[in-house]
């Protein structure tokens, strides 16, 4: 965990009174109710909660994956603009996701090479030190090699695929990630490498994360801050440690009770 940035800096990222609200046949159903909250420069926040707690779905609405109902969302103070107009697209480099199945989040058709390179292509940038130097960094700096850019994601294992999601979702250079379970789909103790992974990314590039889990032990372990949600709404929200050790919500005392303990060796 990285110290708080709470009493140091303004937020990076801030969400106010977040709703999203579907249409249904029997009428309306609001799955996120008024969630606020912020992220500062360097920490990571934990948003947690059950399956259908909300929590996803305000990750993508700070991302403007998914248009709000009402609310607001800042980064760097500023008013995020419209999904789909060119001051977003600009600040898409900046904010990234690492979603989470492996499987599912890399095009089985194309090969490492032009997975990595596509967010170069889309933004229309050619890094300084060349387009194959930065790629092979990448693929370093996730623990594989250049080898690993001539293949298949077929050819790769689950925690191989999610280290290079994570170089993908790190090709621009951005400040703030945001992780979706990013270990869920994975066996333990590939999990493990991927969170200390994580960690250690964190540390060398200066990176914000939002990271969504259902795991407290996982939230313990990674995140500075931690907000519980349930049923789309917040329900606590403070210092990890003491949320873990001396939670005040009911809920947040079942989610730890239900959670089994996750090694996480150093690596």
């Amino acid at each position: 965990m990285q110290p708080s940035q709470t009493s140091a800096a303004a937020p990076l990222v801030e969400a106010r009174n977040l709703t999203k609200e579907y249409p249904r046949d029997t009428g309306i159903t609001r799955v996120v109710d008024g969630v606020s909250f912020a992220i500062y420069p360097g920490e990571t926040l934990g948003l947690v909660g059950e399956s259908g707690s909300g929590k996803s779905t305000v990750a993508r609405m700070i991302l403007r994956l998914i248009e709000l109902t009402s609310g607001q969302i800042f980064f760097e103070g500023a008013p995020l603009p419209p999904a789909h107009s060119s001051h977003m697209r600009a600040l898409r480099r900046r904010m990234q996701i690492v979603f989470q199945d492996p499987y599912a989040a890399l095009n089985p058709r194309m090969k490492v090479r032009s997975i990595l390179a596509e967010p170069f292509a889309i933004h229309r940038e050619s890094p300084p030190e060349g387009l194959d130097a930065r790629l092979t960094s990448l693929l370093n700096s996730v623990g594989l090699d250049d080898s690993a850019l001539a293949r298949y994601p077929h050819e790769f294992s689950g925690g191989q695929r999610q280290r290079i999601n994570i170089a993908r979702a790190l090709a621009l250079r951005p400040q703030f990630l945001v992780l979706d379970e990013p270990v869920s789909a994975l066996d333990v103790s590939v999990g493990a490498q991927v969170i200390n992974l994580l960690r250690n990314l964190q540390r060398e590039l200066g990176l914000t994360y939002l990271f969504i889990s259902h795991s407290m032990p996982l939230v313990r372990y990674l995140c500075d801050r931690v907000a519980v949600m349930q049923h789309g709404r917040l329900v606590e929200i403070g210092d990890a440690l003491q949320v873990c050790e001396s939670p005040a919500s009911e809920y947040t005392q079942q989610l730890i009770a239900a959670t089994p303990e996750m090694p996480v060796a150093a690596v």
